[in-house]
């Protein structure tokens, strides 16, 4: 992997002892025992029922930062009117970093938009040990395959248990076949290569048809999320048309200066072009 996601993965061991000392000093709520999360089938079908209606299903993101950028200051009061103007403008769940040295992600973002919007939240956080699920509640969770490998079918009935339903995240091959081999119904297939950080959609294209032919053989049946990449309407067009279900998008959204407009020009995308039709009617 990238140097970079070493020392992402090495900032959150630091944070993991900070939590296991909360715990042990009985500090850190166990947030599950207070607060619900939507059951698998209510967040699957918030999100087909997007495209059922002609709409893009796009998750988008609440993100302050990735780690080679700043993009705009977010705090709990920026976090949940972002997040209402995603769900306004038609988004099927919202994303919300917890991150907090490199993607300036935190905890009371994620508590916030959850307050405040009544669609599904995803945590994504780079999550390698249980206490971690102790921290704030949450309707999804990311579990990165690469990060977890051979204990990735224990998070993730762990994460159920504790009232997530896990994103399973991979980005090549070799994290999709470890993946398959789980109870993960949701699969996000990211196009950032962890190995030179370079960014390439075509490879929810290449990786699609495995999961597709899987599903075919097993009888199972994905929900399978395109990250990363993904900036215009023909970009969304191009994800759907490969067979993804959803879309999770960040960057493109939050930097915009109208949240609302450029989250619905993506929502829109699966649109006739108006335009287009007035010119075959001419």
């Amino acid at each position: 992997m990238h140097s970079a996601i070493h020392e992402i993965v090495n900032s959150t061991e630091k944070r993991v002892k900070e939590l296991h000392k909360m715990k042990s000093n009985e500090v850190l709520p166990n947030s599950s025992a207070h607060d619900t999360a939507r059951d698998t089938n209510t967040i699957i079908n918030s999100i087909l029922s997007k495209k059922q209606k002609g709409k893009a299903p796009i998750i988008s993101e609440v993100k302050p930062a990735s780690p080679s950028m700043k993009i705009r200051d977010i705090d709990p009061s920026e976090a949940k009117r972002i997040a209402m103007e995603m769900e306004r403008a038609g988004a099927a769940a919202i994303s919300v970093l917890t991150e907090p040295e490199f993607f300036d992600g935190t905890i009371d973002n994620l508590k916030s938009v959850r307050e405040n919007v009544s669609i599904p939240v995803l945590r994504k956080d780079f999550i390698i040990d249980k206490v971690q699920f102790d921290e704030v509640k949450s309707d999804l969770i990311l579990l990165i395959a690469g990060l977890l490998n051979e204990k990735l079918e224990e998070f993730i009935l762990y994460a159920r248990s504790k009232g997530f339903e896990p994103l399973v995240e991979v980005h090549n091959e070799e994290e999709l076949l470890n993946a398959l081999e789980t109870s993960a119904k949701i699969i996000g297939i990211n196009n950032r290569d962890l190995t030179t950080m370079i960014i390439d959609i075509s490879t929810t294209e290449e990786l699609i048809p495995l999961i597709k032919e899987h599903d075919r053989k097993s009888g199972t049946d994905h929900l399978i999320i395109s990250e990363s990449g993904v900036h215009t309407a023909d970009d969304v067009r191009r994800m759907i048309s490969a067979g993804a279900d959803a879309i999770l998008i960040g960057t493109s959204i939050v930097k915009n200066d109208d949240i609302y407009s450029k989250t619905k020009e993506l929502v829109d995308a699966l649109e006739p072009d108006t335009n287009d039709n007035e010119e075959e009617m001419i």
